[in-house]
């Protein structure tokens, strides 16, 4: 075979002959299976290659994520559902269509919640906009394909309203659902676990940190001499995929008293070592069976989901109202709600909460009550007791 001429030479026992045309060539079996395996090369070598060219896109596209300041845990999981998806049928981004996609999120890649299918597809689709502008011309030229998304205008996540009005319990309904919950713990099977369930709750509620943020406080994360009344550091989960970023979170005088008893009377019964700086500030109640018996170790902090079933079972039991169930999150609306009700200003509710925007404050205040006359009043008031003072 000339590769330049395009023309074919048949080479049998007798004469050669040449064809123009290569459907007319005839060769015989032993040649043919000659051909073929040339085929077979050639394909498995363009396999090889576009296999190649998707790591490499991977690679840069982690690359060009990671100098817009995102996170490593953020950039892992923006390449993560397009290895899931690209792994499951076995083909290159390129090749993926629309049905796929739509067969795959609907049966084997479905999630009980939306949000996760929503924020796979994005993430997908933001891939393929990186794929288009920055490799589609060489994808075309090396291999005849054409870059496009298979997310579309007709499988394109749309909000559902995941995050609907969350309506918090009543300050007095609060108050009360913690003081029949405090008065129940002497009672409880395990006494340790139930008062750090209980500790775990009420602190959510005067501090307004994140199930996951307070999991992961350490007794060294406990400053009692800053501030008034002390305060301890969180991980909070940042902003615009930026990662993690420290703040210090509040205990007020409520908090400071409840913390203090705890870690004095109540923290010393986990079986882990207590005065280690490093040990889990709420621990498992319970070690590895390979560590047991074991000094001087520390326990794993307890997990955000055994502490969200610790409060909806405590919520059930003892909370009373049209309000029936609570979760960390809603514990969090609850401090922001109560106290703005109760007259902290909206930047200091937004202090609290850890939040950059105060727009992002007034979607927790949905529920609060407003009452603009006597705002109105008290305004009033101010003016005419400053003018006096000047006069």
């Amino acid at each position: 075979m000339d590769s330049g001429t395009r023309r074919f030479s048949l080479i049998t026992g007798g004469d050669v002959a040449v064809k123009d045309r290569p459907e007319q060539v005839q060769p015989e079996p032993g040649l043919a299976d000659v051909l073929t395996l040339q085929r077979q090369a050639a394909a498995s070598a363009s396999v090889e290659a576009e296999r190649a060219l998707f790591q490499d896109s991977l690679a840069e596209y982690v690359w060009a994520r990671d100098v817009a300041g995102l996170s490593p845990c953020t950039l892992e999981s923006l390449v993560q559902p397009v290895l899931e998806i690209c792994s499951y049928y076995d083909v290159m981004p390129w090749h993926l269509t629309s049905r796929q996609l739509d067969r795959y999120f609907a049966g084997p890649g479905k999630r009980p919640r939306h949000t996760t299918v929503r924020s796979k597809i994005n993430r997908i689709d933001l891939y393929y906009a990186f794929l288009e502008q920055r490799y589609g011309g060489e994808i075309h030229r090396r291999f005849g394909a054409v870059v496009e998304s298979p997310v579309d205008a007709f499988n394109r996540p749309v909000h559902r309203g995941d995050f609907g009005l969350r309506i918090p319990p009543s300050a007095r309904a609060t108050k009360e659902f913690f003081a029949a919950w405090r008065e129940a713990l002497p009672r409880a099977r395990k006494y340790p676990v139930s008062v750090r369930n209980y500790v775990m709750s009420k602190l959510t509620y005067i501090s307004g940190v994140r199930a996951a943020e307070l999991c992961q406080v350490q007794l060294g994360d406990v400053h009692w001499e800053n501030g008034q009344w002390g305060r301890f550091l969180v991980h909070g989960k940042g902003a615009g995929g930026s990662g993690p970023r420290d703040r210090e979170a509040f205990l007020f005088e409520e908090g400071r008293a409840l913390l203090w008893w705890y870690i004095e009377e109540v923290r010393g019964d986990f079986p882990d070592d207590p005065t280690d700086p490093r040990a889990p500030l709420f621990p498992s109640e319970r070690l590895p069976k390979s560590l047991a018996g074991m000094d001087g170790l520390l326990a794993p902090p307890v997990v955000p989901d055994t502490f969200r079933r610790a409060l909806k079972m405590a919520s059930h039991e003892y909370l009373r109202g049209p309000v029936s169930e609570l979760f960390p999150h809603l514990l969090r609306h609850a401090c922001a709600t109560h106290n703005y009700e109760a007259g902290m200003p909206l930047w200091d509710v937004q202090v609290l909460l850890g939040h950059v925007w105060a727009s992002t404050t007034v979607g927790y205040l949905a529920t609060a009550k407003g009452d603009p006359e006597r705002a109105s009043l008290e305004s009033s008031r101010r003016a005419v007791r400053r003018l006096s003072t000047e006069a």
